[in-house]
C-alpha cells in the first residue's frame, strides 16, 4: 500500500506499529464508547489485536492531518469501513474527508457497497456519514451503495 492524498491538508498512510501515537486516542474514554461502545480504554495488546485484525482484513491507515496524526481509517474486504479522530481534531470535517476517499477506494477495487456499524447514541458519526450519503438500514448500520 502506498499514501493516500486526500487534499493539501490530509493523507493517508498505510498503517505501521506506532503505538506512541496511536495508543492514546484508544486510552480516551469518550473515544472508547463512541467507536467500540466500552467504557474502558485499550490497552496495548487489545491495541495490536485490532490493527493485526484490520491490516490482515483490509486495508488500514493512519490520518496524518497538517503533518500530525490524528486517529485512523480501514476498509475491511467485506465493506465495513470504521474511523477514529482523536478528540483534539475532531469537528474539522477530517471524517468526512477520509469516508469519501474510502469510498473511493472501495469502487476501485469492485465493492458494491460500503457498510458502517455506528451506535444509536454516536449522533456526530451519523449525521457525518449521512451527510456523505450514506442510508440508514438497520438500528446501528448504515449503507453507502457505489
Amino acid at each position: 500500500m502506498t499514501p493516500r492524498i486526500i487534499d493539501n491538508e490530509i493523507r493517508l498512510i498505510p498503517y505501521y506499529r506506532n503505538d506512541a501515537a496511536s495508543l492514546p486516542w484508544y486510552q480516551d474514554r469518550d473515544v472508547c464508547k463512541q467507536v467500540d461502545n466500552r467504557d474502558t480504554p485499550y490497552d496495548v495488546e487489545l491495541l495490536h489485536r485490532m490493527y493485526d485484525y484490520l491490516s490482515t482484513h483490509g486495508d488500514c491507515y493512519y490520518i496524518e492531518y497538517k503533518g500530525a496524526l490524528a486517529g485512523d481509517i480501514s476498509l475491511r474486504d467485506d465493506g465495513e469501513i470504521a474511523i477514529v479522530i482523536c478528540k483534539q481534531f475532531q469537528n474539522r470535517h477530517i471524517g468526512r474527508r477520509c469516508v469519501l476517499d474510502m469510498l473511493d477506494l472501495a469502487q476501485a477495487k469492485g465493492m458494491e457497497r460500503v457498510k458502517a456499524n455506528i451506535y444509536s447514541f454516536n449522533k456526530q458519526s451519523q449525521r457525518m456519514f449521512l451527510s456523505v450519503g450514506f442510508t440508514k438500514t438497520d438500528e446501528e448500520w448504515y449503507e453507502y451503495r457505489l
